[in-house]
């Protein structure tokens, strides 16, 4: 790694918030070194707390991490030779900057495994809602062996680019569910264009309209949306009135619920079984492909 591309690293949002651990991890031991060499005949504190039996009453609450400074004064070192013991930190990870990117791909690891977990348990909890929900518009084959779900918005650009591999899979597989979850965050017009196109699926319309309403360009509202559905002959009386109907405002909050109740904030998003797709990577068919396979072949768990 460049030195540059180290730089940037540390300097990013997720490097900063490392950087205090990392440095009180590295100064934790340092300090204890020290200690130990200009301090020989007399044993740590740090090393004697340790070797005692830690208890904690039922009701006391997790003490917060102490600072690295914290821990050199812990360590019995005076003024001078706490400096010293900062410089060593300062000059080790100046030297070595790549523990901390160490630490930090780790720490995203952990975090990616803790989330996925969460999620896991999300989607067990509210699996009947999320595969065979009553209202959100199905396409690909209804009786399918494999369900793919996708939140998305029509604002969303990546669920435009991702749009594509979605319809390849649809296409290409002929024994995949869809089940398509409308869930306008961007804006009032992705609410507006969610509305049209649910009320273009009672008309039996939902994919042709989909498709060319996030194939379309420009800002999604209602206005667009009508243009849309006026294209592919479609009842405009009803589907006006549609638009305002109960079933069609409750599909979307319900949508709007079910997604807080799995943590998804942003689109596009796609569950393949109980496996998890966040975004629109590059390689998204691949991807889907991949899933479809394994949920065909390994079954799902939560279905």
């Amino acid at each position: 790694m460049t030195p540059a591309a180290i730089v940037d690293a540390l300097t990013s949002k997720k490097g900063l918030a490392l950087l205090a651990p990392a440095i009180l991890l590295v100064g934790s031991a340092l300090a204890i070194g020290q200690h130990a060499l200009t301090q020989a005949t007399a044993p740590s504190p740090v090393a004697v707390a340790q070797a005692e039996p830690a208890t904690t009453p039922a009701a006391a609450q997790p003490a917060a991490a102490p600072s690295e400074k914290t821990v050199i004064a812990d360590a019995g070192l005076n003024a001078t030779q706490r400096k010293q013991v900062e410089e060593l930190i300062k000059d080790y990870l100046v030297k070595n900057p790549e523990v901390l990117l160490e630490a930090q791909n780790a720490l995203e690891a952990k975090m990616d495994k803790i989330q996925a977990e969460r999620v896991a348990g999300a989607i067990k909890s509210n699996a009947a809602e999320i595969f065979r929900p009553a209202s959100s518009p199905v396409v690909g084959n209804a009786k399918g062996d494999v369900t793919v779900i996708e939140f998305f918005d029509y604002n969303c650009g990546y669920c435009k680019r991702a749009f594509v591999d979605l319809a390849k899979v649809v296409d290409r597989d002929k024994q995949v569910k869809v089940i398509m979850k409308e869930f306008p965050i961007l804006s009032k017009g992705s609410e507006e264009a969610a509305k049209v196109a649910l009320a273009a699926r009672m008309q039996g319309k939902y994919w042709e309209f989909h498709r060319a309403m996030i194939e379309a360009s420009g800002q999604a509202s209602e206005a667009s949306a009508l243009r849309v559905a006026e294209k592919l002959n479609l009842d405009m009386g009803k589907l006006k009135k549609d638009i305002g109907s109960a079933e069609v405002k409750k599909e979307i909050d319900d949508t709007r619920a079910l997604a807080a109740k799995l943590g998804i904030q942003g689109t596009p998003h796609f569950l393949v079984g109980d496996r998890i797709i966040p975004g629109a990577p590059e390689n998204l068919y691949e991807q889907m492909s991949k899933l479809v396979a394994e949920v065909r072949k390994e079954g799902c768990k939560v279905c």
